[in-house]
């Protein structure tokens, strides 16, 4: 089965993909202002723990049902369910999560389209081109269309070359490419004046928030999400890993990586921010709050780029280029959840199902563009505040209730004889059968209720 679907050639091939998955806006601009925002160095520690503690026993459970069934969420999930009726259930969870994977890269899209028209409009400052620039950074709906159609063309073209040839090979290419851009803009961006003052910020830990429970809430949304977790990507991921391997250590590969690359993000935008400051941008709402995410990227960054002349126009280019390689990490592994249901599930091939699935999310984009106040926020609540946890906790359920303990061990064992005998699995049981849906929950309640 594994053979005619494909799968990953090489370890290194899974956990970049897997870690790019992960990886993506979020991870870059969100992760570092939500420490700032709770207590620093605090919510750090926190994350740290609540990362290895919930998100890596959640993500194993995606890899470990995947890599058993060797198939899509919804035939995965039916294939582990012991009735009837756990059956439909499977089913009704792996389609949810078709669909959450596509609204999620719907609005994606659009904002990844963003970050390619920015870096644009930078290489448009470089050449002298200011009317261009200014075109390519106005919020227009030609501009909004135009880059997020080519976002999705790009997503597209890599789904469409397979597992190895597709997914792998380009996150062999863009993986790199993005840790190499990472530490070259901190490098550079700690140099210079106002620096320091967010590193400080970022580091030193206000230990009277450590207990306080917007900053935990906080820290356990961060760490779920930031694995990409409750909508089948890590699933389907985790279908093409040889039987060979062995699932827990790669498993925490793929965390230590995703956690590595957000801490590291902290590095860079937290800096840059107070080297904003100090060259005269505002950095802070009129409540006093530290602002964040889009405000940040599409405001206070530009406004510093233009502080620095044309050493910004470069640095611009610099940061723009790393948020469209983190975007399109991630937009691949949501393009192949309802890709491999649909070849899988029907005679239509690989390339035909790229292209067609790729041009519906494209309508349900240009839909949210033409109804944007309305339909963006929306979406994106929708998906990831509310169904997202919801269907992690399902994933949960079905490894911790419903898949007898037995088949699972047998699973692991395949990559790992003595695998009844590690730490993991002295642990990793109890855990995803109680702590991780109570957390999850906890979660999702704190969303509802805001």
């Amino acid at each position: 089965m594994s053979a005619m679907r494909g799968e990953f050639s090489s370890r290194i091939g899974f956990v970049l993909a897997a870690a790019g998955s992960a990886v993506g806006l979020g991870n870059i601009w969100g992760f570092p202002t939500q420490a700032a925002s709770n207590g620093g160095a605090a919510f750090l520690l926190v994350y740290l723990v609540l990362a290895f503690s919930l998100a890596y026993p959640a993500l194993m459970a995606e890899l470990i049902i995947g890599r058993h069934a060797h198939a899509n969420a919804v035939t995965a999930l039916k294939g582990i369910a012991p009735g009837p009726g756990s059956r439909r259930l499977g089913a009704a969870t792996g389609g949810a999560g078709f669909i959450v994977a596509s609204l999620i890269l719907s609005f994606y899209a659009i904002v990844a389209g963003w970050m390619i028209a920015h870096l644009l409009a930078a290489m448009a400052e470089l050449a002298g081109a200011r009317a261009t620039a200014n075109w390519l950074v106005e919020f227009t709906l030609p501009r909004n269309v135009l880059f997020m159609g080519l976002f999705m063309a790009l997503t597209v073209g890599i789904i469409r070359g397979g597992v190895s040839a597709g997914i792998e090979r380009w996150s062999r290419r863009l993986m790199p490419t993005l840790l190499v851009t990472l530490v070259l803009l901190v490098g550079y961006v700690l140099t210079l004046e106002g620096a320091m003052t967010g590193l400080k910020i970022y580091l030193l830990p206000d230990f009277k928030a450590l207990l306080s429970p917007q900053l935990i809430i906080s820290a356990l949304g961060a760490a779920f999400f930031s694995l990409s977790l409750g909508v089948g990507t890590m699933l389907v991921y985790g279908s093409y890993i040889s039987d060979r391997e062995n699932l827990p250590v790669l498993g925490g590969v793929v965390t230590l990586v995703d956690i590595s690359i957000a801490v590291m993000a902290g590095f860079l935008v937290l800096p840059a921010m107070y080297v904003a400051l100090h060259n005269g941008v505002d950095i802070f709402t009129a409540g006093g709050a530290l602002i964040s995410e889009d405000t940040l990227i599409f405001t206070v960054l530009p406004a510093l780029f233009e502080t620095m002349g044309f050493t910004g126009s470069l640095v611009a280019l610099v940061f723009f280029f790393l948020m469209t390689v983190a975007a399109l990490t991630s937009s691949i592994s949501m393009l192949e959840v309802p890709v491999a249901y649909t070849i899988e599930s029907s005679a239509i091939s690989r390339r035909r199902a790229a292209a067609g699935i790729g041009a519906l999310i494209s309508l349900i984009s240009l839909a949210i563009l033409l109804n944007f106040e309305f339909l963006f926020g929306f979406v994106v609540s929708l998906t990831t505040r509310y169904a997202q946890p919801l269907l992690g906790f399902m994933y949960c359920l079905f490894c911790g209730w419903l898949w007898h303990r037995d088949s699972i061990l047998q699973e692991l064992r395949r990559g790992s004889p003595d695998a009844g005998n590690t730490l993991f699995w002295k642990l990793w049981p109890g855990y995803v059968r109680y702590v991780c849906p109570a957390i999850i929950l906890l979660i999702f309640l704190h969303s509802l209720l805001g």
